[in-house]
């Protein structure tokens, strides 16, 4: 046998076994929202990320408009959004205000997800664009949790400022839909009970 064969033999048998349908979908079914506080290095590595970010193409888009984008904000930039955060809460005391800052730098990785609700299509309105925003946006989330991160989705009152606005250059037809924080878990904390399928799930019956 070639040296070459061997290598690939070695290499087959030190390779973990691939995962079945089944494996995947109770991993799936594991996936949490771990808060940024406890999500922390390493993070994905760059390939890990586009991965991530890659996993957003497959979602349902009707007529392919790709009507949603996401902003890494890299740790060099976190302090101009720290600084969004804080304005965000002028009323607040200066103690609240700091701990809005610190939310700016917590995940490894801390990106934007902007969905474009215009210009006007009867034939593809508002709703079905964030549903595709929304679709792509869980892909993501499934993605790392197959690739062993923590991630989580959050909001703030910093969403609706103007301040972000400016910061990521949104233009009049885009609006902000949450924040995503992608990281190694270091705390796990018991997450609620999953609802059971009666209280979301119905038939159609017939007419009477």
């Amino acid at each position: 046998m070639p040296p070459d064969t061997d290598a690939r033999a070695a290499t087959a048998v030190l390779a973990d076994p691939p995962v079945t349908e089944r494996q995947l979908a109770a991993l799936l079914h594991t996936r949490r929202t771990v808060l940024p506080k406890r999500l922390g290095t390493p993070g994905p590595e760059r390939s890990e990320l586009e991965q991530i970010l890659g996993a957003a193409a497959a979602a349902p888009d009707h007529g392919g408009l790709v009507p949603w984008r996401f902003v890494i904000v890299p740790p060099p930039q976190r302090g101009r959004l720290a600084d969004v955060f804080a304005q965000a809460l002028q009323q607040a005391t200066p103690d609240e205000r700091g701990k809005a800052r610190e939310k700016a730098f917590r995940a490894p990785v801390l990106m934007l997800a902007i969905v474009r609700l215009g210009p006007d299509n009867q034939e593809i309105p508002a709703a079905e664009r964030i549903v595709s925003a929304g679709c792509a946006i869980q892909n993501m989330l499934l993605t790392a949790t197959v690739l062993g991160y923590g991630s989580a989705l959050t909001s703030g009152k910093a969403l609706q400022s103007t301040g972000l606005r400016a910061l990521f250059a949104l233009d009049p037809q885009e609006e902000p839909l949450c924040f995503i924080s992608v990281g190694t878990v270091l705390a796990h904390a018991a997450g609620p009970a999953r609802p059971d399928l009666g209280r979301y799930v119905s038939e159609l019956v017939p007419a009477p």
